[in-house]
Order: structure tokens, then C-alpha cells, then sequence
């Protein structure tokens, strides 16, 4: 019996798991060139749009969280309960099981790096409370924030941008700027805290996904028809908005194509895609989530072996998470073993924010990249189908945090 199959004989929604597990490989195409020494978004097509595509991800994995959450309250009691903790657990392990796989060192008086499982522990804390509201409200709510936050003029940047460098700045770059890097407020020594991604507009975008919970265990022409509805209505939204640079992104398009700061000029497709993510702007939301949800009813019919492999990722997110980063890093040190010796150092230094430029010589071909993300990717599938079986036999309560 394929994954797929017994997704849906197990009672979950085939095309989420098979999202899931197409947002992992992705990722960790992403994390792959990370340690390639390849730039993100440049300066060649191929390399943009190699990382163009994983940009997909993040908006994806936080949405559907927040789908997960709704669709486990209604199995279980005690779903802010079990927001809070698997919240904190997630921010734990940021902190430390999947920092030490960054980096492959233990100088943490030097390092700490709150990336995208950081944002949705924190994400799940905050939705804890906003559960207790009707759901259609949490969606609101959630809406109001994705869409809302770009009304943060250029004034206003600036002025924060300043006031980012008094004694509150790190609680200004958790909760909104993000991509960041300063001292947390812990006292003289206290380690440098690397800032990925920012609570706003992400908290939103996990609660707008709760509320598309409700339109998920719809039958299933309803349900497609609402996917439809909504992924193409925000692919088109983001073209106008995007395309006339009404709003929706602190950067217009424009400024790219004829650039006044001596920088080279960026071709106009690359410039019209390469939207804010840090913080994720509405354009950048609207770009990402679009197609994905439209992708749904297309992908509640797919089957075949390809489907049933992705399932199988999308099935433990989480553990997949966990076992790719330490494994992808594992996988550069032994190319950098064959291919440059004396660079490995590089690979055990506080990767990928605090150092993040390669040695000279040391970039990799994309081929050679796409080569080692295939291997990983390979790798993974034994883990995670083991995992997989275990979460289907076993009701251990433990098991729903991984």
C-alpha cells in the first residue's frame, strides 16, 4: 500500500502531508546550498531561482501548522495545552539541538540563532491563546496581521531602524524586523543572537492557516472549490499589487531594474520575484501561499510512487527537520574533505549567520549541489518511513511533539 494511500485510510488529508513533504525536500535544497557557498538569489538565474523556489517553504510549513492545530482540536482536548509546550519545546530545540547541527561546535557563549522552528514555537504559544477565540475571528485576526504590517511606511522604518539601536532592540527585532544580529540582553559576555525570522507577520500567517482548517474537513468539491478560490485570488492580487508597486513590499520592483545606488542592474522577472521575506511582506505571502493552496484539489487526486515518497516526509515534518541539518552539514564536510581540506574549519565555525562568507575557491558548482541535495534527500527517506510506521502503530503521546 502506497504513503498516500494510508494517509487516507488513517483518516488525514492526503494533500497536506504530500505539501509537507514537498516543503522538506525544498528546504533542504535550500540548507544544502547554505554549505555550498553559493549567495541566496544571485547572481545568476539558476542560482536565484534556485533559491527562489524554497522560498515556498517557510510560508507553507507556518500555514500549515497552523491547519495541524485546528485539525488536532478537533481530535483531542487541551489544544492550547499542547500549543504551549510543543511551543516551548520547539524554541528549546532551536536553541540548541538544531544550533549544534549548524554549527557542529558548543560555543554557545558566542552563538545563538533563532531561526524558522524558533518563530513557529513562539508562533504556537501566541495561537494558544487566540484558539479560545471562534475561529473565524482567529482568521481575522490572522489576515489583519499578514496583510496589515506593510502599512509600516519608509518614515517609519528609519525611525525604528534608529530605535533598534537603544537598550530595547532585541525585543524590537524578535517581534518584527528580524535578520538581525545583537547582543541579548543577558549582560556583559552574553552571546550574539542571530535574529532569522521575527514573530510579525509570521504569528499571523499561522493563525490565518487555523482558521483554513475549517475549510479543510469540508467535503471535498467544496473544499476544492474554496482552494481555488482563494490560492488564484491571492496569485492574481499579487500580480496587481506587485505589478503597479501599490503595496504590499517595502521595496518596489522598480527600484531593482534602475537601481540609483551603483549597484548592477537586476533583469526585470528576477526583480518582479524577489520580494521581502525578512520580514515577510504581503507580496512575499501572497506569492508563496497562493499557489500552494490553489495546488490542493490538483494534488488530493496525485498518486504513483513519487506522491507516496513525498507523503512520507510530510508525515514527520519535525523529524525530518531535525535529521536533515546535522546530516546535510555532515555531507559538506566530507566534499570539502575531497575537494579542499584546508577549508573545512569553515564547516565548524558559527554557520550560516555569523559566518557566512566561504573561502575563496571554495563555492560549489550548482550541479554539485543539486548532486548532494538528491544524496540527502535519498538518505532521509529510510529514517523518516521508520518514523512514519511508528507514529501510525504507536498512541505514545510523546510521538505528537516530533
Amino acid at each position: 500500500m502506497s504513503a498516500g494511500a494510508e494517509s487516507v485510510r488513517s483518516g488525514r488529508i492526503a494533500s497536506l502531508d504530500l505539501i509537507r513533504g514537498a516543503v522538506m525536500v525544498l528546504m533542504a535544497l535550500d540548507h544544502v546550498r547554505v554549505y555550498s557557498g553559493l549567495p541566496a538569489g544571485g547572481p545568476t538565474p539558476g542560482i536565484f531561482f534556485t533559491r527562489w523556489v524554497t522560498n515556498f517553504c517557510a510560508p507553507a510549513f507556518i500555514f500549515f501548522a497552523g491547519t495541524s492545530a485546528f485539525l488536532y482540536g478537533r481530535k483531542r482536548p487541551g489544544l492550547s495545552r499542547f500549543l504551549v509546550i510543543r511551543g516551548a519545546w520547539l524554541v528549546f530545540l532551536e536553541l540548541t539541538v538544531i544550533r549544534i547541527g549548524w554549527t557542529f561546535n558548543l560555543d554557545f557563549s558566542q552563538y545563538l540563532l533563532a531561526g524558522v522552528i524558533w518563530a513557529i514555537g513562539w508562533c504556537m504559544i501566541l495561537l494558544a491563546g487566540l484558539v479560545k477565540l471562534p475561529v473565524r475571528m482567529v482568521g481575522v485576526i490572522g489576515l489583519l496581521i499578514v496583510a496589515g504590517h506593510n502599512l509600516i511606511d519608509p518614515s517609519f522604518w528609519e525611525a525604528a531602524t534608529a530605535a533598534r539601536e537603544g537598550g530595547l532592540a532585541w525585543l524590537w527585532t524578535i517581534l518584527y524586523f528580524g535578520f538581525w544580529t545583537g547582543p541579548i540582553p543577558l549582560g556583559a559576555g552574553g552571546p550574539e543572537f542571530h535574529v532569522l525570522y521575527s514573530i510579525v507577520p509570521w504569528v499571523g500567517v499561522m493563525a490565518a492557516g487555523y482558521a483554513f482548517g475549517a475549510i479543510m474537513v469540508m467535503e471535498p468539491s467544496r473544499r476544492n472549490r474554496h482552494c481555488l478560490q482563494i490560492g488564484l485570488s491571492a496569485a492574481a492580487l499579487f500580480l496587481v499589487l506587485r505589478g503597479w508597486n501599490l503595496y504590499g513590499d517595502p521595496f518596489a520592483w522598480t527600484q531593482a531594474v534602475h537601481p540609483s545606488n551603483g549597484r548592477p542592474p537586476m533583469p526585470a522577472l528576477l526583480a518582479f520575484l524577489n520580494t521581502n521575506k525578512y520580514p515577510a511582506s504581503l507580496l512575499f505571502l501572497l506569492m508563496t501561499l497562493g499557489p500552494t493552496i490553489a495546488l490542493i484539489p490538483l494534488l488530493e487526486r496525485a498518486r504513483g510512487p513519487v506522491a507516496g515518497w513525498l507523503t512520507t516526509f510530510g508525515r514527520v515534518p519535525m523529524f525530518f527537520y531535525l535529521l536533515h541539518i546535522p546530516l546535510i552539514h555532515a555531507l559538506a564536510v566530507l566534499v570539502a574533505v575531497v575537494r579542499s581540506p584546508a577549508d573545512i574549519a569553515w564547516l565548524f565555525t558559527n554557520h550560516p549567520m555569523a559566518n557566512p562568507e566561504a573561502p575563496a575557491g571554495y563555492a560549489w558548482s550548482l550541479g554539485l549541489l543539486y548532486l548532494w541535495w538528491g544524496v540527502a534527500v535519498g538518505l532521509l527517506y529510510r529514517p523518516c518511513r521508520w518514523f512514519a510506521d511508528l507514529k501510525a502503530r504507536s498512541r505514545a503521546a510523546w510521538l505528537s511533539y516530533l
